[in-house]
């Protein structure tokens, strides 16, 4: 089976090179950010906007420019990459099929520092380092030996560091022996997730665990003169911990999520609407929310759990290894009884204890859902298979 995979790798530049990675990311994010611009005018305008072929004639007049000769620095590849990038966001924009269609937004330095490298002549892997057209050689801390072939190279900076993701096309090889156990997950915020096997897991909170040290530091900010040395310093300190919190949590996912991808042929989970679900309860002016603050106490939670990055990483691990994801409908899995099937919202006596009011069968509340969830992916399965 032929898949698209990235290996990433923290890469150890010189000072040099640095100021290579932050002139090019930093070209790419103006020529973004004034393409933006004219496309939006053109938009209030009533004009049509510009795609790849008009955008890439403008970036090569402002070239020729006094003004914006700067651009000449960056490689020609890493600009006509961003436009094309650009170029996607406003057809996903414009895409009635995208659930979640917005104009793009304008890119920030340090969050949107990034550049990409297409042609894979140009790149050349020997171990630990890797060679880039007007970079040269470039090291990273070498973990894993990347294996398929080349097809393009993506500079990021996250937080104080810089990483290299480096795209193959690689074929792999299911494995001879594939499990075959099927599993239904209930995901939550007490427990981050229960299994229908009746294993529970509980949830890291690598956000709320940190929240209290990132409140003092951004406390700390504030009262900082902005864009002073001591303002530096103390918002090093908030990317640091903001890596950290992300890192915490993005080991934990990967860690689970191979493990079930690795002993199950079929994972079964709600299809939940997350951005739904941690909508804010504010309200309007002539229509107020209530309990506001425990509602945005309650989105905080849900956010930092991570279900969509949970079930990103769940779909593709499972196609690698022939198993598959399966969504079903939320509707009634915490009130349905997964003995008899008896439906009712007093079946639910707590947040923790399930007790059915017609057979009197008890099990705990997250484990009797994702017994249901299972039971409904199985289903899913067999309507499938009568079509």
């Amino acid at each position: 089976m032929l898949i698209n995979k990235a290996y990433r790798y923290r890469l150890k530049p010189t000072p040099l090179q640095v100021a290579q990675f932050e002139t090019y990311a930093g070209h790419c994010r103006f020529l973004w950010n004034k393409v933006l611009h004219m496309n939006i005018e053109r938009l209030k305008n009533k004009q049509h906007i510009l795609y790849y072929q008009e955008m890439d004639f403008f970036s090569k007049l402002w070239k020729r420019s006094e003004e914006y000769g700067f651009l000449k620095e960056c490689p020609a590849h890493c600009l006509q990459q961003k436009l094309r990038d650009l170029e996607r966001a406003f057809k996903d924009c414009f895409d009635k099929k995208q659930p979640g269609k917005r104009l793009p937004t304008k890119r920030k330095k340090n969050l949107h520092d990034s550049f990409r490298f297409p042609e894979p002549k140009q790149i050349k892997l020997d171990h630990n380092r890797i060679k880039l057209p007007k970079l040269g050689w470039v090291t990273f801390f070498h973990s894993q030996k990347v294996e398929g072939t080349i097809k393009n190279v993506t500079i990021t900076r996250e937080g104080n560091h810089w990483y290299v993701a480096i795209c193959v096309t690689e074929v792999i090889k299911l494995p001879k022996e594939l499990p075959t156990s099927a599993i239904g997950i209930d995901v939550g915020i007490a427990n981050f997730a229960s299994f229908s096997s009746g294993q529970r897991v509980l949830p890291i909170n690598s956000g709320r665990e940190h929240a209290k040290r990132l409140a003092i530091l951004q406390r700390r900010l504030a009262k900082k003169v902005k864009f002073s040395n001591n303002w530096k310093k103390v918002l090093v300190k908030i990317r640091k911990l903001h890596q950290k919190i992300a890192y915490t949590r993005r080991d934990f996912l990967h860690k689970l999520t191979t493990t079930l991808s690795k002993s199950h042929a079929m994972v079964v989970i709600e299809a939940l609407k997350i951005k739904n679900m941690s909508k804010s309860a504010v309200g309007t002016i002539d229509a107020p929310g209530r309990n506001v603050k425990a509602k945005a106490g309650l989105n905080k939670s849900i956010l930092d759990q991570a279900w969509g990055e949970f079930k990103r990483q769940l779909k593709y691990k499972l196609a690698w290894r022939g198993g598959m994801l399966i969504e079903v409908n939320p509707r009634y899995t915490s009130q349905k009884c997964s003995g008899c099937g008896y439906t009712s919202i007093r079946n639910r006596k707590s947040q923790q204890n399930f007790c059915c009011m017609a057979c009197q069968y008890q099990e705990h509340a997250d484990i009797n859902a994702a017994k249901n969830i299972l039971a409904a992916g199985h289903a899913v399965m067999a309507c499938g298979a009568s079509e």
